[in-house]
């Protein structure tokens, strides 16, 4: 954890329509011992403004991490995973699936295009709870993420 606490706090890109997702996550994240900034997009290509820093989002920091759904309106999460991996400012910025498919073509879709891991929604606010934190746990205190 020690190579994390870097004086500012790890910014983090939720990218995820699902209301109850997006509070649950916020809710376990705000718990977190690891300083971080939790911001939310519902859509890819909202998703992709963010990313870009297009239009309202032009002040915004680069994420340290994407957690990304698959199933999303205007925009779909394979197609933003394609366009961040195909993007030579973005493809370095890891991207965690957080879906609700168990899907084996999406899972070697997801992988092929470059996605860092593939995580299935559980069903139950408890082991949605769980998954979040093991995410955070993992990204935050065991891995060294790319500098900004």
């Amino acid at each position: 954890m020690e190579h994390l606490n870097i004086g500012r706090p790890i910014e983090v890109l939720l990218v995820e329509d699902d209301e109850g997702d997006v509070e649950l996550t916020k809710e376990v994240m705000e718990d977190s011992k690891v300083k971080l900034n939790l911001n939310v997009v519902g859509d890819g290509e909202e998703a992709m403004k963010f990313l870009r820093k297009e239009g309202q989002y032009d002040m915004v920091l680069d994420p340290d991490l994407i957690i990304l759904d698959l199933n999303m309106p205007r925009k779909d999460g394979r197609e933003v995973l394609s366009d961040i991996k195909a993007d030579e400012k973005l493809r370095y910025i890891p991207v965690v699936i957080l879906t609700t498919s168990e899907a084996e073509e999406d899972i070697i879709k997801t992988y092929s295009t470059g996605a860092n891991c593939y995580v299935t929604k559980p069903i139950g606010l408890e082991q949605f709870s769980k998954v979040v934190r093991s995410i955070e746990d993992f990204w935050f205190t065991v891995v060294k993420l790319p500098p900004r």
